[in-house]
């Protein structure tokens, strides 16, 4: 009974785990602009069937997306933080996607379309998101950029867990 117990739960563990695993990759590329630290990335192979089928059904979607400048050490210290999110909302009735961006909370753009192409664009890539003021680093010093990214209508999980990917890139700060 408990050995039948044990791999119930083994199974249950893997299945998840399975579940949970996952086949998007996050580009990252920092660099400085301006006096600012500032990120573009891309989310390829998010734009999958199961999104598109949230989508077409009307759901509210939102891909969100946590940028932090950080510096590497034994306690790592948070240089810069950014939230920007995508969301998009679909109307069955007129077959337009309304496409909304926010950075920390503000709407900084919005558009109308029925083009599939630009959805998955405006979904998952951003460029030239800032992070923080070179004015914060120091000279010759190595930092990173980690991207966390979340997309809801939460899915693809038995749990019901939100998917999460995060990817980051090291680099060095040379005025």
């Amino acid at each position: 009974m408990m050995m039948r117990r044990l791999t119930l739960c083994l199974a249950l563990f893997a299945l998840a785990a399975a579940t949970l695993r996952s086949e998007e990759t996050l580009r990252i590329t920092p660099f400085i602009s301006d006096d600012r630290v500032v990120v573009s990335f891309e989310l390829n192979d998010a734009y999958n069937d199961a999104v598109r089928e949230a989508i077409a059904s009307g759901l509210r979607t939102t891909f969100s997306y946590q940028l932090e400048l950080r510096t590497p050490g034994w306690i790592d210290r948070t240089v810069g933080t950014t939230i920007v999110s995508t969301t998009d909302l679909y109307d069955n009735l007129t077959r337009r996607h309304t496409l909304t961006r926010t950075v920390d909370g503000r709407v900084e753009d919005a558009l109308v379309t029925v083009d599939d192409a630009v959805v998955k664009t405006w979904l998952t890539k951003w460029t030239r998101v800032p992070v923080a003021d070179t004015a914060r680093l120091d000279p010759a010093r190595d930092y990173y950029v980690r991207v966390t990214t979340r997309t809801r209508p939460l899915g693809g999980s038995l749990l019901g867990l939100t998917k999460t990917i995060t990817g980051q890139v090291k680099f060095t700060f040379v005025p």
